[in-house]
């Protein structure tokens, strides 16, 4: 098996050894798993430490690299483990550590330099300014959001100063990576934690407003119409040629919940695809689909750059048993062996010995024979020794390329030449198991250094220690302003009514959670207009904002997307400029008490958290209007007049849907955290500040939730019609 050196390389997902070692044999370049913490796929089998130690050791036999999933948001008191997991992963030669909390890679860039630090999609990297961010902490590649088009991948392939990952094949979360909560929130199962119970996979009504052509068009949907969240595996196997001339570094395949036999399928045919510079023909693509597909079918729309119903899958019964007969044949076939390709070079000269060397992945061994004798009768042949040399059927390795130098009239017994092939087979699969790895620092010694040095916490008086978030300046009460030392606004929103926003006490404004590329200039010149309006705040969802948000002069403050879960987190973003940041939602009181860090952190005490940034319109989808768009295209104008729909799901909970910049949506939780009647218990937290979100309430609603959290000792109920409640 070769590679082209041009190639990208081939990255397959191992949920288990088993499937490890098919990834391997299926010819895969590199292969990510995780261990039995602090990875994304906590239900996978996993690898515990033994198994993860001869895993890398296993990899780096073959040439391929190992690639260790460290994805997840680890609290302040994990991190002493975090750190010795790392300790050990370096220690075992691992190539690479995928990771999602930017505290925990600055620490390991720190303290373990030797191992690569890739960012994790988790890491919402979504434009070039996230790799430049990413490319100034440490990391050396980035894993680039699924939702980007081809258009948007080639400006990051272009324009990043690190090397771009991005998925080709598997399933896709329906938010954006990193920015979903609904798990966490509604079943108390945390996908930022490795534990995501996917909810997105459930069925859902959506309540819009009802007319008689939303009610046709949705007696006649199929089966996935209940099930908006639910989306088709991804399959960009019909894009192979344009995909390599982007520039990426990899490209990746998702499963590693997947079996070793839908490893070996999946693998064997990009293998072929990616050596062979093609697309995939239709009997591929079935090949495919057979081994796992919602729907009998793929979605490329992403890619595309389009979006729609279409997009949407359910796994059938169907499915199912196209699933099982794929991988019963592949189990049942002859089984593939991977071979470490070699370099060959014999020597047999006049009065010296013979000489034979074999190199593989930078190791080179050479053992040496008697001299060879005059011929008597007949000469050995160059043709006689290369068929010898040559036959490594019973070794790990397959001759690549073969050199030899031959003097005249030589003979060589051949059975002399085929012991010194046996000798060399052996001495180089002993080299290649031997490593050479580098001096590691303790883990524990570093982490007792790193802690004595936690003394520089801020606990001033903060000069914003109210602030508020609104979806709609026409719901923002009067009291508002005298109550918050921030009101912010969605940047769409306030540019679209600049003078109601500011008449309203609006001074602050939210920057789009997601910003590609393509979109920059729009939302440019929506800043230039919030900067001229005298908008002093400026709410980053993302860290390839910070950059061009800075270049306007507003002061930044960090949203709870930015998912900050311990001190070091918060460091890294003090680095960048921010005034103030938010913890996240999904950390428990103690946990934040834990967290003592340089820039002033804030707690959310109020509000409908966002669980979802969808980069489809359910609501355009559910309602009829243009089933398939271009991200460019924006033909429906119904959230103009209904700013607010419902998802309702089997338990009868309704979530809130609004629209975000450009045509996103945002999925709120149904029930409110609502902490007014706790204040003695938010005061023992010792946030610097305290932040509000109102998406639903009405401008009445929203005044009676101020004064329940301004009265000393309230108890009770903002207001009657109030819905469940979620507490902290």
């Amino acid at each position: 098996m070769t590679q082209k050196t041009k190639l990208p390389e081939l990255l397959a997902p191992a949920g288990t050894p088993d499937a490890l070692h098919a990834a391997i044999h299926a010819g895969a370049d590199a292969v990510y798993f995780g261990g039995n913490r602090f990875n994304a796929r906590m239900s996978a089998d996993n690898f515990d430490d033994a198994a993860m130690e001869d895993a890398i050791r296993t990899c780096a036999f073959y040439g391929v690299k190992s690639n260790i999933t460290l994805n997840t948001l680890p609290t302040e008191r994990e991190l002493p483990e975090v750190l010795h997991y790392a300790e050990k992963l370096a220690r075992w030669g691992a190539d690479a550590i995928i990771c999602a909390d930017l505290g925990t890679a600055s620490l390991i860039h720190r303290y373990f330099p030797s191992i690569e630090l890739h960012a994790s999609t988790q890491c919402a990297g979504h434009n070039a300014d996230a790799a430049r961010f990413f490319a100034a902490l440490g990391f050396s590649r980035m894993v680039a959001a699924r939702e980007l088009s081809y258009t948007d991948l080639l400006t990051v392939c272009r324009e990043s100063p690190i090397e771009t990952e991005l998925f080709i094949h598997g399933a896709m979360c329906v938010s954006q990576s990193g920015g979903c909560l609904f798990s966490s929130l509604v079943g108390g199962r945390s996908g930022n934690r490795g534990a995501c119970a996917q909810p997105c996979r459930l069925p859902y009504q959506m309540e819009c407003a009802k007319n008689e052509s939303s009610k046709k068009k949705s007696a006649i949907r199929d089966e996935a119409e209940a099930f908006p969240l639910s989306l088709r595996d991804n399959c960009l196997a019909s894009h192979i040629p344009q995909l390599l001339q982007l520039g990426a570094a990899s490209l990746k395949i998702e499963g590693r919940m997947k079996s070793p036999a839908y490893v070996t399928g999946v693998v064997r045919i990009y293998r072929r695809l990616l050596d062979e510079g093609r697309a995939a023909t239709a009997e591929e693509l079935r090949a495919l689909s057979d081994l796992f597909s919602r729907g009998g079918s793929f979605t490329d729309s992403y890619y595309r750059g389009t979006t729609g119903r279409s997009m949407r899958g359910i796994r059938t019964e169907a499915d199912k048993t196209a699933t099982t007969k794929a991988e019963q044949a592949i189990t049942a076939g002859r089984p593939v062996t991977r071979r470490i390709p070699c370099e060959i070079t014999f020597t047999a000269q006049e009065n010296r010995p013979t000489a034979l060397t074999l190199s593989a992945n930078g190791h080179t061994v050479t053992v040496t024979g008697a001299i060879p004798e005059t011929a008597q009768t007949r000469a050995v042949t160059e043709e006689e020794l290369q068929k010898n040399l040559t036959k490594l059927g019973a070794t790990p390795f397959l001759a690549e390329d073969v050199t030899i130098t031959l003097d005249d009239g030589l003979m060589l017994p051949l059975s002399a030449v085929n012991a010194l092939r046996r000798d060399a087979a052996e001495a180089l699969e002993a080299a290649l198991h031997k490593r050479v790895l580098p001096e590691i620092p303790s883990a524990e010694a570093l982490y007792a250094s790193l802690s004595a040095q936690k003394n520089n916490v801020y606990n001033n008086v903060y000069p914003y220690p109210k602030q508020a978030s609104f979806l709609f300046y026409d719901r923002i009460p009067h009291i508002a302003s005298s109550v918050y030392d921030i009101i912010y606004l969605p940047l769409h929103t306030f540019a679209a009514n600049i003078q109601g926003a500011l008449d309203a006490g609006v001074n602050g404004i939210i920057l789009p959670p997601v910003i590609f590329d393509s979109e920059w200039r729009a939302v440019e010149a929506m800043l230039t207009k919030a900067k001229e309006a005298g908008i002093l705040h400026a709410l980053v969802c993302n860290v390839g904002h910070i950059a061009k948000a800075k270049q306007y002069g507003f002061l930044l403050h960090g949203d709870q997307r930015l998912n900050v879960w311990t001190a070091n987190s918060a460091d890294v973003y003090a680095d960048t400029g921010l005034t103030d940041l938010l913890l996240s939602p999904e950390l428990t009181p103690p946990q934040m008490r834990d967290v003592k860090s340089v820039l002033p952190h804030g707690i959310i005490t109020y509000g409908r958290l966002p669980m979802m940034t969808l980069q489809r319109c359910i609501i355009r989808e559910h309602i009829g209007d243009a089933p398939q768009v271009s991200d460019r295209d924006n033909p429906c104008r119904y959230c103009d007049a209904h700013p607010i729909s419902v998802m309702r799901d089997r338990k009868q909970m309704r979530f809130p849907i609004t629209r975000m910049y450009p045509h996103r949506n945002i999925v709120h939780n149904a029930s409110p955290l609502y902490m007014a009647d706790k204040q003695d218990d938010i005061v023992r937290l010792h946030a610097a500040f305290v932040h509000h979100i109102f998406t639903t309430e009405s401008a009445s609603q929203a005044e009676a939730v101020i004064r329940a959290y301004e009265t000393p000792g309230f108890r009770g109920v903002p207001y009657a019609d109030f819905p469940t409640f979620r507490r902290l």
